[in-house]
């Protein structure tokens, strides 16, 4: 990412109000398929809901956010086991077999995808949650580059096992279910 998204995102931490966040929903739901032990990282973290909830099922977690003052957030309410870095993914992604669980949500670079599937260990889990195009409302970007098209968060991690997949888009009652954003659990074989 640019300076100017670093400060971009920085500011908006900044002004936002801190206190407890919720884990995304697909890692929330989901939780019980989460190892016992071993290393999790949180990729573009904001102010540590997936993170602060790895942490909490016993697994060594690194949360990376390009925002310092997400980062500084996080860490004043920092579990053992938790550790929080301002990191520009896009430029140090995460070194290949180094974690048992990635979870990556509201957060999409497509030229990051194949380094966040070669960073599972094999048998790791990916959880990935974010925005997609068919939307029932404006919710998250407002440039289409930063949502997934039908069916796209498959073909991005192809190479790995599906567990769980979920994107509703506008079908049936819209008021009802994940809308707005598609989920995806994977893991490596």
């Amino acid at each position: 990412m640019s300076d100017a998204d670093r400060i971009r995102w920085d500011l908006r931490y900044r002004e936002r109000p801190t206190g407890p966040v919720a884990a995304c929903a697909v890692l929330q739901d989901h939780a019980y398929l989460l190892p016992s032990t071993g290393e999790a990282l949180d990729i573009a973290c904001g102010l540590g809901g997936n993170a602060l909830l790895l942490a909490e099922h016993g697994l060594r977690t690194r949360a990376w956010d390009i925002a310092p003052s997400a980062i500084d957030a996080l860490n004043a309410v920092a579990r053992p086991g938790l550790s929080a870095e301002a990191r520009d993914v896009m430029t140090d992604p995460p070194e290949a077999d180094s974690f048992d669980v990635i979870v990556v949500s509201r957060y999409l670079e497509r030229a990051l995808c194949p380094a966040i599937a070669a960073a599972l260990r094999p048998g790791g889990l990916l959880f990935y949650q974010t925005f997609v195009r068919e939307a029932v409302d404006d919710t998250g970007p407002r440039t289409a580059a930063f949502r997934l098209e039908p069916g796209e968060l498959l073909s991005l991690f192809a190479g790995l096992q599906v567990v769980h997949y979920t994107d509703l888009a506008c079908i049936g009652d819209t008021a009802q279910g994940l809308r707005n954003e598609a989920q995806l659990i994977a893991q490596r074989r």
